[in-house]
């Protein structure tokens, strides 16, 4: 379905283009349509202000601007690679009366003159305000992660990290790393099994963590100007408090590049849930148990473009070489949260799609794990249309490992589907048996607990 209306024109918006996109909004009840119009909306302005950045003399911008209504819709969209907002212009003294006709009129006449730069835009011209069917099928670019910020030597942790310095609530590192220790809290204890396919679960208890979780944090966020310093603290004290509350990831990286320690390092954090990572032969399920989880304040949002900041990127990488160094943490081991999360009652990947793609492994002397086998899906897990649908198709190492999969069902001349029936028995089996073990240790807590207080 495409809507068109004659009085919904570039030049109709104005300086009030926000309202405009309301008003028409508000006229479309089916939430589906309402979704595909705002969205393509916003797309064709962004495509306009690419268009109009590129025009000649700033006169000549700040005409095209006014003309369009751009300029109130660009906090709504960014070309930040970071995901950050465009910084705020410098505002300059308004100039005299006369002189502002003088600047308009020859900015209207430069106008005139490179109307290259607005082609395909007529601004009498009603603009279709939902894609074709195809538009809307077809799978987004990858991101590009953060190809200013050169890699360290790749796949190796700094010879040396060291305490330089600490006080009632931070920590200083020798790579720079700065902890800020205030909001930091104890958790569960850290105990865990690992699973191997011929041996299935290992009676062993570890409590050390072998590996990195990264997360978004998908609160709301406030453009990264200066005029919202104020609201963009007190969300990310917001954000703090929820986190210590409910010991939700071991650190929160916020978008200035700050790092905090929610969790301590040694306890179990809730940031995994039901998850999948393997390295080599040794499988992890539910990987709050063996990881440690950093979360980078920001919304995911289908990954159309690197969604942190410069500080906090650069912040991360020094987070991650410290606690690969401390931890002994191979760089396999280091893992998104989309990569990992599964549905295990549907036997899905991607139950949670945060970094499901745009993680800057390289950026941080990591494999890009986006081409490693998923350990999910070798274990007889798929994916299904709500997937796709966010995603458009699966990263290269969820197909590889289904087309291993098949190979391997060949092979042994049975279905791919009967292949995925016994596998997915197995993680079940397992699942149960971790089920039933952290059952008794609940009752045997409370039952030491009742003891200890004379009940």
């Amino acid at each position: 379905m495409r809507h068109r209306s004659p009085s919904f024109t570039l030049a109709g918006f104005g300086r009030r283009p926000l309202a405009a996109l309301e008003a028409r909004g508000r006229t479309i009840r089916d939430p589906v349509e309402k979704l595909r119009f705002l969205r393509y909306s916003l797309e064709r302005f962004e495509t306009l202000d690419e268009r109009l950045q590129v025009l000649p003399g700033a006169p000549l911008r700040w005409a095209a601007y006014r003309l369009t209504g751009v300029e109130d819709v660009r906090p709504l969209f960014s070309k930040n690679p970071y995901g950050a907002l465009d910084p705020p212009r410098r505002s300059r003294p308004p100039l005299p009366r006369r002189a502002r006709r003088t600047v308009n009129a020859a900015a209207l006449l430069l106008m005139a003159a490179a109307g290259l730069a607005l082609a395909g835009y007529p601004l009498g011209r009603s603009v279709d305000v939902a894609p074709p069917a195809t538009a809307l099928a077809t799978p987004r670019p990858a991101p590009t992660a953060a190809v200013n910020l050169a890699p360290a030597r790749g796949g190796v942790t700094p010879e040396r990290i060291w305490l330089v310095d600490s006080g009632a609530a931070f920590e200083l590192y020798s790579n720079g790393l700065r902890i800020d220790t205030s909001w930091a809290v104890r958790g569960e204890p850290r105990r865990y099994h690992v699973f191997t396919a011929q041996g299935g679960m290992a009676t062993e208890l570890q409590d050390r963590p072998i590996g990195i979780v990264y997360h978004t944090s998908e609160s709301d966020l406030w453009p990264l100007e200066e005029s919202f310093n104020e609201k963009l603290r007190d969300s990310s004290q917001d954000l703090l408090r929820y986190l210590r509350r409910n010991q939700v990831y071991h650190y929160l990286v916020d978008r200035f590049g700050r790092v905090f320690r929610v969790v301590e390092e040694k306890d179990k954090a809730n940031h995994a849930g039901m998850s999948v990572w393997a390295d080599g032969e040794r499988l992890y399920l539910n990987l709050n148990g063996p990881t440690i989880g950093v979360s980078f304040e920001t919304r995911w949002e289908g990954g159309r473009a690197l969604p942190i900041t410069r500080a906090q990127l650069e912040a991360g990488r020094s987070l991650s070489d410290y606690l690969r160094y401390k931890w002994q943490i191979a760089p396999t081991m280091c893992v998104t949260h989309g990569l990992a999360s599964v549905n295990p009652r549907k036997h899905l990947i991607g139950h949670h799609l945060d970094w499901a793609r745009g993680f800057p492994f390289d950026a941080f002397s990591l494999p890009d794990q986006y081409k490693t086998e998923s350990p999910a899906v070798r274990l007889g897990f798929a994916w299904d249309d709500r997937f796709l649908s966010v995603m458009g198709e699966p990263w290269p190492g969820a197909a590889d490992a289904a087309e291993r999969l098949a190979s391997e069902a060949a092979a042994r001349g049975v279905s791919v589907e009967s292949e995925r029936k016994e596998r997915v028995r197995t993680y079940d089996r397992w699942l149960a048996e971790l089920t039933k073990e952290a059952e008794l240790a609940e009752k045997a807590a409370a039952q030491a607990k009742r003891a200890a207080s004379g009940g």
